[in-house]
């Protein structure tokens, strides 16, 4: 997330007297007012964006389940970054910055009113980083939906922010070794869907396949539900990498077209395979396309013109499509909502491509242009090096804290309360009395 600093104009005659003032961030409004409003328009991605997205492809007997994981998460995430997260996330590591932040702003220590980040309240800057850290974790649970203990995703969900998340935030955009060497992830596509993806796809492997999988038939039991949720993301997913201007302006208006266009053209792509392929179009497919348009586009969102975006949307639809048959169909991995093929692949492709796509030697295709010195082959490079070492980093971690947890409390609820249903077994309640 780029953080973009303005200073206060001082008159001619002031700058000829103090040639070696330096100008402090000053507040402006329509900045604060941006961040704001997208700040609520990630929120509402997670709630309820994603969880009725995730709650209508889970079966009947799950869908409470999977809404009681989406808002324990976004509760319990907000506690642990108001105690130590944004601390390790935004500040200073010292000798261990290359990694990891420090501990200096624990319990928000120093964010007033007066605090600044920028041009806009360092209590919204918080807030707005808040946001992509209730996201993402909620995102892991499409990858064991259906089969995992309340109490192991709480544990897992906590360990995997403090373990995984925030260190890969920090190196991005907290100022860390990536940072340093040029890494371009605009909104989260390292940090949050090759994350996410990389995770889902380690705990399925783990926790094993749901119980009739692939021979039994697991279809959505509420399309329309899924639906609903699919355009509460892509709405708020304006705010999501608009927002990650951290200004009201010209980056912030592009970075919001471009991922509009990558979502249509990944929704579009994506019907249009699943057509060819099996003879009608689905309405599963088309929002499934929408979100890896949007997943592949986030990173490339700041940097990418609107002729880039169509192209990774179009690649998006189409690579994710293959990607999501190879995994359920070839390996039979039950990555129950598609969180790898989906954000994984997409968020991997992303990034290659803002590489390509930034360049401003493409013509109409062409974004805002590389950082000083690059080429398309350093910064894929760069761009490489970043997503192989989100995928270690997380691939690794994720399997030592589920190792962890599963010798704690364990990982998966027993056949019995998979068959009679999540809701039932674990919360004693259905989604439905009819």
């Amino acid at each position: 997330m780029l953080i973009s600093k303005r200073i206060t104009v001082l008159p001619l005659t002031a700058l000829l007297f103090l040639p070696g003032l330096s100008v402090a961030d000053s507040l402006d409004s329509g900045d604060t007012a941006w961040l704001l409003t997208s700040t609520a328009l990630v929120l509402f991605m997670t709630l309820p964006g994603l969880a009725l997205f995730y709650s209508g492809l889970v079966r009947a007997r799950n869908v409470l389940s999977v809404l009681m994981q989406c808002f324990s998460i976004a509760c319990m995430v907000s506690l642990l970054w108001v105690l130590v997260g944004y601390s390790l996330f935004a500040t200073d590591g010292g000798s261990l910055q290359a990694l990891i932040g420090g501990l200096s702003k624990i319990f928000l220590a120093g964010v007033t009113v007066d605090s600044l980040e920028g041009t806009i309240p360092e209590s919204v800057f918080s807030m707005f980083q808040l946001t992509f850290a209730i996201i993402t974790p909620a995102l892991v649970v499409g990858g064991f939906a259906e089969r995992m203990r309340f109490s192991a995703m709480l544990l897992f969900s906590a360990l995997w922010l403090l373990l995984v998340y925030i260190p890969i935030a920090h190196w991005v955009w907290g100022g860390g070794w990536l940072a340093e060497r040029g890494f371009m992830d605009f909104a989260g596509g390292a940090v949050v869907h090759v994350n996410a993806g990389v995770a889902a796809i380690v705990a399925a492997l783990m926790l094993g396949k749901r119980k009739g999988f692939p021979s039994s038939p697991m279809p959505p039991h509420n399309l329309p539900i899924t639906v609903a949720g699919a355009g509460m993301l892509w709405v708020g997913w304006f705010g999501f990498n608009a927002g990650s201007a951290i200004a009201a302006d010209g980056s912030a208006g592009m970075a919001m077209l471009v991922t509009h266009t990558g979502a249509a053209a990944g929704s579009l792509a994506w019907m249009c395979r699943e057509w060819i392929k099996f003879g009608k179009p689905s309405v599963l497919g088309i929002v499934t396309g929408m979100v890896a348009g949007l997943g592949t586009i986030t990173p490339a969102s700041g940097y990418v013109g609107p002729g880039g975006a169509i192209v990774i949307g179009l690649l998006a639809g189409a690579v994710c499509f293959s990607a999501t048959q190879a995994v359920k169909r070839k390996f039979q991995i039950d990555d129950s909502l598609d969180v790898f093929p989906v954000h994984g692949v997409g968020g991997f492709i992303g990034l290659l491509l803002t590489a390509v796509f930034a360049s401003n030697q493409l013509g109409v295709f062409s974004g805002l242009g590389l950082g000083e010195g690059a080429t398309i082959s350093s910064q894929l490079g760069v761009q490489l090096l970043g997503a192989v070492a989100t995928i270690i980093w997380c691939g690794l971690f994720t399997y030592i804290i589920l190792k962890v947890v599963g010798a704690m409390v364990g990982l998966r609820v027993s056949e019995d309360e998979e068959t009679e249903g999540l809701d039932i077994a674990l919360h004693d309640e259905t989604g439905y009395n009819l």
